[in-house]
């Protein structure tokens, strides 16, 4: 199964992620990882697309098809794969699908884990992190013994600039344009799934599983 997978940040997108991986085989593919994987290997598209980036521009999406291409015809992707991070816009998205065609494959779920902004701010920006030994807390889920204070080696926990209110809004905001009108392209092509993300992790990994195997029942809205 061929899986492209959306969730805004906050919603649990890399552990359910994996979840699939474990259970059914297949492997995640990023398309920022394949980019590096190119660039460090001095592949000829790494190289072309190192020349790119290092003049500050914008790899192109004939590129980044080339590197899924090369990607989902490798052996461990024989019985599927998860996309991430790809397509974001609806050319990418006409793309891929011709890209697979003539590769025998298909999309076969668009899985996007839906959580409310509220509770999306509410995870993120209460995380917070110690500064000298990197280990995370959260002042909500998992409160430090002492509140603002590092259990491990008692330094003083900070918020990271990333998980500010203000910055985490916008993130979403910014989600949200990128993915609303895709979003609509694979639900007229009858394969978007949304999966209610506010549940608990093993929840959603349920809700996953019986989408994935009864292979597409589920809510298409």
């Amino acid at each position: 199964m061929n899986i492209v997978l959306f969730g805004p940040p906050g919603s649990g997108k890399g552990t359910q992620a994996q979840y699939i991986v474990e259970k059914y085989n297949i492997p995640q593919i990023s398309t920022g990882d394949m980019l590096r994987a190119a660039v460090k290997a001095c592949s000829q598209i790494g190289v072309i697309a190192k020349s790119i980036m290092d003049s500050g521009g914008l790899v192109s999406d004939d590129i980044v098809l080339e590197l899924v291409k090369e990607r989902v015809s490798l052996p461990d992707c024989i019985n599927g794969f998860i996309l991430d991070g790809f397509p974001r816009t609806i050319p990418q998205a006409d793309s891929l699908i011709d890209l697979l065609n003539t590769l025998g494959k298909k999309i076969d779920f668009v899985i996007s884990l839906e959580v409310d902004d509220k509770e999306l701010i509410a995870r993120l920006s209460g995380r917070r992190t110690c500064p000298s030994c990197g280990k995370g807390f959260h002042i909500i889920f998992s409160k430090p013994e002492r509140e603002g204070i590092c259990d491990s080696c008692g330094t003083l926990l900070v918020q990271r600039d990333d998980d500010s209110e203000a910055t985490v809004i916008n993130r979403l905001k910014v989600y949200e344009l990128q993915t609303s009108s895709l979003k609509s392209y694979f639900n007229d092509l009858k394969i978007l799934h949304n999966i209610a993300g506010s549940a608990s992790i093993v929840q959603i990994q349920n809700q996953i599983s019986a989408l994935l195997d009864t292979g597409g029942i589920g809510d298409h809205s």
